[in-house]
């Protein structure tokens, strides 16, 4: 999509425009890289962010996802300098925070790091998903020459909609085809949330990786953590007079806050309690037991982790058979459970999914790690303007800062634009 239409899908109850990056993109940072670097990229490379449509903190659990790559994406034109120092320079053509980090990187500034000595506290926060990349492939035992990176991204940090993964997916595409490893995607997930885990250090799994590398168009993806088996499953909202709205609260939340770590050693306390080795062994016929062996807190985050799964599984079953017009009760019982039992909402998405759900969405729910972010809503096309003034007039009401509200709808993965 271009600039222009990013502008107004950020804004906008509208659809998306579902139009690959134009040239305008291209231009944009085609130009600024040479204006940066004194050369012309070797190419450029993008990645989406993703929505949820359910499965919420089951990934590193082992259990089942059901994420959708967005048309929203980060992009990076990249060079490598194999004559040159083993220097990593990045620089990001967002004056924001472009992964969600909290601190802001400064538009067009070069920051630099040492590819011999690798280490997250010589790295500013915003460039360690960059770096944590280069971090993980020289773990596995390539060989990483001095390049130059630039991003640009689209993906509203912060919002939940993993503006991170989205980075992250795309410098790996990028230095893994230009450096000719021909790491399969699939293990290219398992190399980005390694930079994301032991670099970035974010206890996630790999549910966003996944949706960025593995996502196609027009589809969801039916994920098992465990095994990584994957399924693209129909889902075309606008053939069937639907669309999904996302309503960014603009509350930011960060992954590698302490909350997260919190409930990642909960739902391991529970599993070993239980005696299983992940939280996806555990089936909704031993809550009972789950409740009588666990302290009340531990066992809320357990009951959300089992019921989840199943709500994925539910989820999935019913579009194959009824198509996603049928889903909202789902949605609607796993938000539920993210406030009640897992603990993620805030008073901004608990507001946003009750207008929404009020002004008669299908179904509605938070989206992403929670505390703060994003929240969907199913809704048919025609509700989409009225469901999103209700949200706003409610934000109002509240005295919350005003939501942004876009339409999306499944786009491809990480891929080369340049070409």
């Amino acid at each position: 999509m271009t600039s222009e239409d990013d502008a107004g899908a950020s804004t906008t109850a509208g659809p998306a425009s579902g139009a690959a990056p134009g040239g305008g993109d291209l231009e944009r940072i085609t130009g600024a890289f040479a204006g940066l670097f004194g050369s012309a990229p070797d190419g450029v490379w993008a990645a989406p962010g993703r929505v949820n449509l359910i499965g919420e903190h089951t990934d590193y659990n082992e259990g089942f996802v059901l994420p959708f790559a967005l048309e929203h994406r980060a992009r990076v034109a990249v060079a490598l300098r194999p004559n040159g120092p083993a220097r990593l320079r990045a620089a990001s053509l967002q004056g924001a925070d472009p992964a969600g980090t909290g601190q802001a990187a400064t538009t067009g500034r070069i920051t630099e790091a040492d590819l011999g000595h690798l280490v997250p506290a010589a790295v500013e926060p915003w460039a360690r998903y960059v770096a944590g990349i280069i971090w993980a492939l020289q773990q596995r035992g390539h060989e990483v020459p001095g390049m130059d990176i630039l991003l640009d991204s689209d993906v509203p940090p912060g919002a939940g909609l993993s503006s991170s993964a989205a980075i992250e997916c795309a410098v790996a595409l990028a230095v893994d085809e230009l450096l000719g490893t021909g790491i399969p995607r699939g293990e290219l997930v398992l190399v980005c949330q390694r930079a994301e885990n032991d670099f970035v250090g974010a206890p996630t799994g790999i549910l966003d990786q996944s949706a960025a590398l593995l996502g196609t168009a027009g589809h969801a993806l039916f994920l098992d953590c465990r095994s990584r088996d994957a399924r693209q499953v129909p889902l075309d909202l606008a053939q069937l007079g639907l669309a999904l709205l996302v309503i960014d609260t603009r509350v930011a939340h960060a992954h590698e806050s302490g909350g997260y770590r919190d409930l990642v050693a909960a739902c391991r306390r529970g599993a070993a309690t239980l005696g299983v080795h992940a939280l996806r062994d555990v089936g909704p016929a031993r809550l009972p037991e789950a409740q009588r062996l666990l302290d009340p807190d531990t066992f809320r985050r357990v009951r959300h982790i089992v019921t989840e799964n199943q709500r994925v599984l539910d989820t999935v079953a019913t579009l194959d058979a009824d198509g996603p017009q049928a889903i909202g009760p789902l949605l609607n019982a796993s938000h539920a459970s993210m406030r009640d039992d897992f603990g993620i909402s805030c008073d901004e998405l608990d507001a946003a999914v009750d207008a929404a759900q009020r002004a008669g969405a299908l179904g509605a729910r938070m989206t992403g790690g929670g505390f703060g972010g994003s929240a969907i809503a199913l809704v048919a096309a025609a509700d989409a303007a009225t469901v999103a003034e209700s949200v706003r007039g409610r934000f109002a009401t509240e005295g919350y800062l005003a939501p942004e509200i876009f339409s999306v709808r499944p786009g491809p993965g990480a891929h080369r634009v340049d070409r």
